[in-house]
């Protein structure tokens, strides 16, 4: 299908729910108010003003409006998912030493490790407060799950991606923890709020746990064949962060013993010169290894089509299909 550039489903969803994404927005500001500490709503503002796309938050809310909810917990649980990516990313650019985010200084850049560090966990405790209002006790165990997964994959990441022997699955298991997580919980919660039957909200799951790889495996890529522009950050950062993603896992799998040497200077040691990010390239186009990388995430973003047909047909279904098109068009 043609995605069109004009009105792309992301803004289509921000035009839809805009008076809820409304209604969510001044409920961040409110609480990531501090009466004590100033400072967090200016490291909090820094990057929650940056011009996200909110698409998490959205998704809670088509979700919830897709089964009817007549009510207000959505708005606080689209809330609570907003504070829990805001954490995490606060957090990873601790742990990443990044400069940049969303074409931005990043917050520890602006103020410091520990101001990033202490902020994420306040929002953290404020995404708590949030889930506990909603009276859920299954959104709780749901959101509180994800927030231990995300976690869990971050420590995982750390280790593995500049281990050689991460395969496949280990990589899988890391983006389900730091990307996918997130996206399954939050639709899955506007579903469990909305009374969603088991089997619907299973659906929202698997549609969210899909769209999440299926974005993440794309970004991957991105980094290798993207334009720095489109993507915020420099083309072969990965590469020079020394992150095991899925195009070099590939090819590590089928590298010579020169060439798993190569890796092994670049990736695991760290020992990078000039002409390395070239050569890293070479041996992935040599194996196909971009092209395969591009076909897997086709084919999650199928899987997460394939989960909305169990949901009401209705015209946030399908704009959550022309979602799951549209974070792979990126790749054609």
């Amino acid at each position: 299908m043609t995605i069109s550039t004009i009105s792309k489903p992301h803004e289509r969803l921000a035009e839809i729910l805009a008076g809820e994404m409304e209604a969510v927005n001044t409920l961040i500001r409110t609480r990531m108010a501090s009466e004590h500490a100033p400072r967090i709503p200016e490291v909090t503002a820094h990057l929650v003003e940056a011009g996200g796309k909110r698409l998490r938050p959205m998704l809670t809310l088509a979700a919830a409006r897709l089964f009817g909810y007549g009510g207000d917990h959505h708005i606080r649980l689209a809330a609570t998912v907003e504070f829990i990516h805001t954490a995490t990313l606060l957090h990873d650019d601790v742990v990443d030493e990044s400069a940049q985010r969303r074409g931005r200084p990043t917050a520890n850049l602006l103020w410091d490790n520990k101001s990033s560090v202490l902020v994420g966990d306040y929002l953290f405790s404020r995404s708590f407060q949030l889930m506990v209002e909603t009276g859920s006790l299954r959104v709780l165990d749901i959101l509180a799950n994800a927030s231990a997964t995300i976690a869990e994959g971050e420590v995982l990441q750390m280790t593995a991606a500049t281990d050689l022997r991460t395969d496949e699955a280990v990589y899988l298991q890391v983006v389900r923890g730091k990307t996918a997580a997130l996206f399954s919980a939050a639709t899955e919660v506007g579903g469990v709020i909305a009374g969603a039957s088991e089997e619907q909200v299973r659906a929202l799951f698997a549609y969210g746990d899909a769209l999440g790889i299926a974005f993440q495996i794309a970004d991957d890529l991105l980094d290798y064949q993207g334009d720095s522009k489109a993507i915020g950050k420099n083309v072969g950062d990965d590469f020079r962060e020394r992150k095991l993603t899925l195009p070099v896992i590939k090819a590590v799998d089928q590298a010579t013993p020169d060439e798993r040497a190569f890796w092994e200077r670049t990736i695991e040691k760290g020992r990078q010169q000039d002409g390395d990010l070239d050569l890293a390239l070479n041996l992935m186009r040599k194996y196909g290894t971009l092209e395969e990388t591009r076909t897997d995430a086709l084919a999650w973003a199928a899987k997460a089509k394939t989960a909305l047909t169990a949901l009401p047909d209705h015209e946030l279904r399908d704009l959550l299909g022309d979602l799951a098109d549209y974070v792979v068009s990126r790749l054609s």
